[in-house]
């Protein structure tokens, strides 16, 4: 399976998710790409939208190679096989969490008002991303909304590798993901347009929703 785009995936997404979807549900997006989706998924279900900023870990001397990820309350997912077979001290990763805190902070005052509260307690919430890879930022992103009491929590993205998707599926009451390869190598080969999303993107749908 090959998306087009993120929008063309987006509206695969919410056609998948529109028989589960639920009364004032509510669509969360992680940035970059996955508020595009979201965006539309929101948009197509007639759910609230918002984003969550998870920020991924990463390795000594391998930033893309992620030993977990980390919100900015500091509630994380640490993979502990990772950390032992890179031999990580527990230092580092308590000054990697800092680092990635400081970073996710300096987003929100980037893609969200300041103070404006999250209304997901008692809410079904789908939490959305344009791809999922090794599942550290929608686990970290996952056990943050579980904090938040909501009366359901489904984590959906276009694809995903089937081992990820089974680690996914003791953090939600469902994952839906519209491709699970055994063969994969990254999100951006499941589409033909994968450019990057800027932060003016991300910004101009948040100020659209009213929540920049």
């Amino acid at each position: 399976m090959k998306f087009q785009n993120r929008a063309d995936a987006g509206c695969a997404l919410a056609d998948a998710l529109a028989p589960r979807a639920k009364k004032g549900a509510l669509v969360l997006g992680i940035p970059r790409g996955g508020v595009v989706l979201a965006d539309i998924v929101a948009a197509r279900l007639g759910a609230g939208f918002d984003i969550v900023i998870p920020r991924k870990m990463g390795a000594p001397g391998n930033e893309e190679l992620a030993i977990g990820a980390v919100m900015a309350d500091g509630t994380d997912y640490v993979n502990r096989y990772v950390m032992i077979a890179l031999k990580v001290k527990p230092e580092y990763v308590e000054q990697e969490k800092s680092r990635q805190v400081a970073e996710i902070k300096r987003r929100e005052a980037v893609y969200r008002r300041a103070g404006l509260p999250y209304d997901v307690k008692g809410r079904q919430v789908m939490l959305v991303d344009d791809g999922v890879a090794t599942g550290a930022t929608a686990i970290a992103a996952a056990r943050w909304v579980r904090n938040q009491g909501p009366a359901s929590l489904i984590i959906a993205a276009p694809v995903a590798p089937a081992q990820t998707v089974e680690a996914l599926r003791h953090e939600a009451d469902e994952v839906v993901m519209l491709a699970s390869p055994a063969d994969f190598s990254a999100v951006g080969e499941f589409y033909e347009d994968f450019a990057p999303v800027t932060d003016e993107h991300v910004m101009a749908i948040m100020a659209r929703r009213g929540l920049l």
